[in-house]
């Protein structure tokens, strides 16, 4: 089902520099982040965390889709290169909603430890999430304003 191959350091660099939350983060910032990020491999089906579980972690899609969903309602469908769950990072309150692997999927996780570790020493990478994560804000409200 799955190859072995291992994203090296310059891959998730690259693949991260894609990736909407970490559009203001500079490629030095990436490379820390890319170091603690872990890959993980799930078959469809897989529930990659549950509504009302601890948020401990985001997820970024490197291949694959999966659906986000509150109770069975579905909220969205994030696809390659988006990440999910990224509130794990600044919040402890348990998840609002659940992910489920709707086709095999390839991730990186960022787990909240590692991350605040990262931040102890890298400041700057909060500041360069924090814009991405205000533009993804605005860009759902402008869109629910229009809808």
């Amino acid at each position: 089902m799955w190859s072995d191959f291992v994203l090296t350091i310059v891959e998730k660099v690259l693949f991260l520099q894609n990736v909407d939350i970490f559009n203001h983060t500079t490629t030095e910032e990436l490379a820390y982040i890319g170091s603690i990020a872990s890959e993980e491999q799930m078959p469809k089906g897989t529930i990659i965390f549950k509504q009302d579980e601890p948020a401990d972690a985001m997820y970024v899609i490197v291949h694959g889709r999966v659906r986000l969903h509150k109770d069975e309602q579905e909220i969205l469908v994030a696809a390659e290169k988006e990440a999910f769950g990224t509130w794990a990072l600044f919040d402890t309150e348990p998840r609002l909603m659940t992910a489920t692997a709707i086709e095999d999927v390839h991730l990186l996780r960022i787990e909240q430890e590692d991350f605040y570790d990262l931040l102890a020493d890298h400041i700057e990478i909060t500041q360069s999430i924090f814009k991405a994560l205000v533009q993804r804000i605005k860009r759902l409200i402008g869109s629910q304003t229009r809808g």
